[in-house]
């Protein structure tokens, strides 16, 4: 997987709004109810693209909820394409999978991570045939976030697959980088 370049890591965009309400304090009119504030949901996401012998496009939409000011818990989808060109026949694939994380945030812009991810791969196991398999992940590490507006914000993530499971596509301690948006977090 040496020749594999990292090209690019976009964010995936999904924007919503919170809207106030006014109240009126005149007597005719029955008082209207107050904004709660921010929403305790936000959304957000990656995109991510390798090129070069071993191409891959995939996507991680994420959905989150602060269960705290400083603590958070959440849900990822993911789906990736992906050719790998480098074997005698290229090997075409879709690798799908979840994951549920918790955040904790030690500093309004920087926070510990820990998720749990279970993925469906294929692999290539001799030179004509393939087969899929379940991988599980236990990711430890953190990350940094830089707002962009009132409601939004990027990150960047650092985390490490502590579980090391012998079917993981990662080589043993790779760092998993990731780029991302997410609105109201």
């Amino acid at each position: 997987m040496s020749k594999i370049v990292t090209v690019i890591f976009l964010a995936m965009i999904i924007s919503t709004t919170v809207s106030a309400q006014q109240s009126d304090t005149t007597a005719s009119k029955p008082a209207e109810k107050k904004s709660a504030g921010p929403s305790p949901v936000y959304y957000g996401g990656t995109i991510g693209l390798s090129l070069g012998d071993y191409f891959r496009i995939a996507i991680m939409p994420l959905i989150g909820y602060k269960v705290s000011p400083k603590t958070s818990v959440g849900f990822k989808l993911g789906y990736e394409y992906v050719v790998d060109n480098r074997y005698e026949e290229k090997l075409t694939a879709h690798n799908y999978g979840a994951s549920v994380f918790g955040r904790y945030r030690f500093i309004p812009q920087a926070y510990f991570h820990a998720e749990f991810a279970y993925f469906s791969y294929k692999y290539k196991i001799r030179n004509l045939e393939s087969e899929r398999t379940w991988v599980p992940f236990i990711y430890l590490g953190g990350g940094y976030i830089q707002p962009l507006g009132p409601s939004t914000s990027l990150f960047v993530e650092v985390l490490v697959d502590v579980l090391q499971d012998s079917n993981s596509p990662y080589k043993a301690w790779d760092p998993v980088i990731s780029i991302g948006v997410a609105t109201g977090f």
